[in-house]
């Protein structure tokens, strides 16, 4: 398979600590990745440096053929828009109802506006949440505001989700539907990387699993 996903001799520093060192690995295009690691890892940076928020201290990093360790503003914004992001903290606009949150990719990206309303009314359905179309983020349960959250990260049908530690904190059937989600969106092609302290039991697709232990990447089998 095309590889995604390209990462040689990265080193990563956020407020003048190094969390990555020298670490290479790849990503192939549908490939569904979980990244483990304790807290204070390094999880959340390497996320956030594979959508363009971080810099590479040293090292190159590829997403098809952006190279993250020379990207501009203009490409950090063209990238952004064929990759979904869940937030650990969700980042829902807490002035906007959950309908237009989820609306916002599409918005973004010039669909209009009653296109992009019908098509996000569908992925509210997908889940379960086309009853709180009209709540707005502090009227929803955590389980709720995280599922708006993957409604978002995927009404663009994007090539990449970057997902950090999204059932974290959740009970069990939120934490269920929401593997689920994620699970038929990589059936669908998308690449999905998951951070996580572990990996959740009997979960029983096929995955890579990335860990990352002392601020070096490695790939388990």
């Amino acid at each position: 398979m095309a590889k995604l996903v390209l990462a040689k001799d990265i080193s990563i520093t956020y407020d003048d600590t190094q969390i990555i060192k020298s670490s290479s690995f790849s990503i192939n295009s549908g490939d569904f990745v979980f990244l483990t690691g304790v807290s204070g890892s390094g999880k959340t940076t390497l996320i956030n440096t594979l959508y363009a928020e971080h810099k590479l201290q040293n090292g190159e990093m590829y997403i098809g053929e952006f190279n993250l360790s020379k990207m501009n503003k203009s490409q950090t914004s063209m990238l952004r828009k064929h990759l979904g992001i869940v937030f650990q903290d969700f980042k829902l606009i807490p002035e906007w109802n959950i309908l237009k949150n989820v609306m916002l990719p599409l918005l973004i990206t010039g669909i209009d506006k009653s296109q992009a309303e019908k098509l996000a009314m569908q992925y509210l359905g997908k889940v379960k949440l086309s009853h709180k179309a009209d709540k707005f983020p502090p009227e929803l349960s955590g389980g709720e505001q995280q599922r708006a959250a993957i409604a978002r990260a995927t009404i663009h049908n994007p090539v990449m989700i970057l997902a950090d530690e999204p059932i974290s904190g959740l009970d069990d059937y939120s934490a269920s539907l929401v593997m689920d989600l994620f699970i038929r969106a990589n059936k669908l092609g998308i690449t999905v990387i998951i951070a996580s302290h572990s990996i959740p039991q009997n979960f029983d697709i096929l995955f890579k699993q990335l860990h990352i232990e002392k601020g070096k990447i490695y790939e388990l089998s």
